[in-house]
């Protein structure tokens, strides 16, 4: 589907933002050129969209790895890591509410790679993560550490370990989110989790458990839209499907509903 007509058909929707996963804009989605970035800002915005930022970082091109044993193969990834800062600040929308943000999930391409041991691995990718930050806060645009569940990665596998990962590099462009799909082996209630680790939560992503969308499960969104407002928060909610196998608008639909059905729900509550 053109890029005008998802646009148009998610804001239908009642949805305000957009957040887009490269590889879905071209095959080597950080060598656009910068008429077609232009075009591309201009479609989101004159629909009513605002650009929120990027995830699915690394799924192209292929053989990009941050965390590998081979000096030159992390720097040539770090370098596009860097160019995909560009093309997030270049996509950013004139006079947004917040920064961009760049969601580090990519578990493939952060991995421990044969050879090297997890925490090695994880070494490799603070030190790369700290040396991209001052590009990130020179353009506005902010780096979030993804934790992701032991099933995909073994580096940064809870938000305890994301969270230690920014104290660490110590730079404003480099914060942490929350992800419910992820969450799924944290062993903390997830409220409890938003309040221990807030200050360093810049973004989220909504999911069943199981990667389905909002609707399609038996997750609280309630408490967690609830918690949130309780809790002041001022960023995204963004959905963040992994089952396609069904027609797009209806995910679409289904997960936008259950959601505002969940945040009316949380607001009478807390006017009781």
């Amino acid at each position: 589907m053109p890029l005008v007509e998802v646009c148009r058909e998610v804001r239908r929707l009642g949805y305000e933002g957009f957040e887009i996963a490269p590889f879905t804009l071209a095959d080597d989605p950080a060598a656009l050129s910068t008429a077609r970035r232009s075009e591309v800002r201009k479609t989101m915005s004159d629909e009513g969209l605002e650009f929120v930022g990027l995830h699915w970082l690394l799924a192209a091109p292929p053989g990009l790895q941050v965390s590998s044993n081979d000096a030159a193969l992390r720097t040539h990834s770090w370098n596009y890591v860097k160019r995909l800062i560009d093309l997030c600040a270049d996509l950013a929308t004139p006079g947004a509410r917040q920064t961009p943000v760049v969601v580090f999930g990519s578990p493939k391409q952060r991995s421990s790679a044969p050879g090297s041991s997890p925490t090695e691995a994880l070494q490799f990718f603070i030190e790369g993560m700290a040396a991209v930050a001052p590009h990130a806060e020179s353009r506005r645009v902010t780096l979030l550490v993804e934790a992701l569940s032991p099933s995909q990665t073994d580096v940064i596998t809870s938000l305890a370990e994301a969270v230690s990962v920014v104290r660490r590099i110590v730079s404003p462009a480099v914060e942490t989110m929350f992800d419910v799909h992820n969450a799924v082996d944290e062993t903390d209630p997830h409220g409890v989790l938003l309040e221990r680790y807030f200050r360093h939560i810049r973004h989220v992503h909504v999911n069943e458990m199981d990667g389905r969308e909002p609707g399609m499960g038996d997750y609280d969104f309630l408490n967690l839209l609830r918690k949130l407002s309780e809790m002041n928060y001022a960023g995204w909610v963004s959905l963040e499907a992994f089952d396609f196998s069904r027609n797009p608008r209806d995910i679409a639909a289904r997960a936008i509903e259950t959601l505002k059905a969940a945040q009316s729900a949380a607001a009478q509550l807390q006017t009781l």
